[in-house]
């Protein structure tokens, strides 16, 4: 954790909807007039998406049918450690981006399933933002969770982060319902060994549950609406939480535990400014205070 350069983790797996909370987070920077570094999860994969492949085959003929993204193996995580442990010590790190498909290509001059160049992120950011899949992971070799001071776990219901990568992966990636039923049983081992513990190292969870019936999820035509669900917002400590000013300023919203409010799935946005903001200010605010 820095108090100068302080960071800011939110992790999730795909299909999970980091990248919806991500844009909210944009949102805040935006209205506060912040300057946010930015680094990809995907940046910190080990291998490109055809290297990838010939890795998965290298394991599956050595007897591991379980080799995925969500496995240290596949992962640069010492390397995002230390790009953490940089920007919180000098407020600068090295990083890259992942290109995904055929328009990213054309922003960044590499073809798709490529990296661009490793970089330094300039000086002079107020705060960086990690937006992937081990913001918060912590083995016997890194430790990741440690350096980031506000982390936020985005943990849709297993159905329904199903259902949402199935369909953003066949209409976004050109996969099959198959394809993707074949990737999420490939991943599970590593779902459960190191996605699943970094939600217990987070400060706050943000788990959307649908009240529509998403039992078989590979069938399942249309995603649930944010009107056709609830979000549970568990925090670590509710210590300076005022539940009372949130319930009133969420409509429908209400207590579950003495750490968790349930809200409606529209407010979902508006829950996050209200509760983020403050959060965001008091890191803008200690910043402050260490420079003067």
């Amino acid at each position: 954790m820095s108090a100068k350069h302080p960071i800011i983790s939110v992790t999730g797996s795909s299909g999970a909807g980091t990248t919806s909370v991500k844009r909210t987070f944009e949102q805040i920077f935006r209205r506060e007039g912040l300057n946010a570094a930015y680094i990809e999860g995907d940046a910190f994969h080990r291998y490109n998406r055809e290297e990838m492949q010939a890795a998965m085959q290298s394991a599956e003929e050595a007897g591991n049918q379980h080799f995925s993204h969500f496995g240290v193996e596949a992962n640069l995580l010492k390397e995002l450690e230390q790009a953490f442990r940089s920007y919180g010590e000098i407020g600068t790190a090295r990083t890259r981006h992942y290109v995904h498909n055929q328009a990213e290509a054309q922003v960044y001059g590499t073809e798709p399933g490529t990296f661009t160049a490793w970089e330094e992120i300039p000086y002079g950011t107020d705060l960086l933002f990690y937006e992937g899949l081990h913001g918060a992971t912590v083995t016997d070799k890194v430790n990741i969770a440690k350096y980031a001071d506000l982390k936020i776990g985005v943990v849709p219901v297993i159905n329904l982060e199903w259902i949402q990568k199935i369909h953003r992966d066949r209409e976004d990636r050109g996969y099959t319902t198959d394809d993707v039923a074949t990737t999420i049983l490939r991943r599970m081992p590593d779902y459960v060994k190191y996605i699943c513990p970094q939600f217990t190292e987070t400060d706050i969870n943000f788990q959307r549950i649908p009240t529509v019936d998403t039992s078989n999820p590979f069938v399942a035509r249309w995603i649930p609406t944010p009107d056709e669900s609830m979000v549970v917002i568990r925090f670590k400590s509710p210590r300076g939480i005022d539940f009372s000013y949130l319930c009133s300023m969420i409509k429908d919203s209400f207590m579950s535990r003495a750490n968790s409010i349930v809200i409606p799935g529209s407010k979902l946005d508006l829950g996050m400014q209200l509760i983020l903001t403050p959060m965001i200010l008091q890191l803008m605010e200690r910043k402050r205070r260490t420079f003067f």
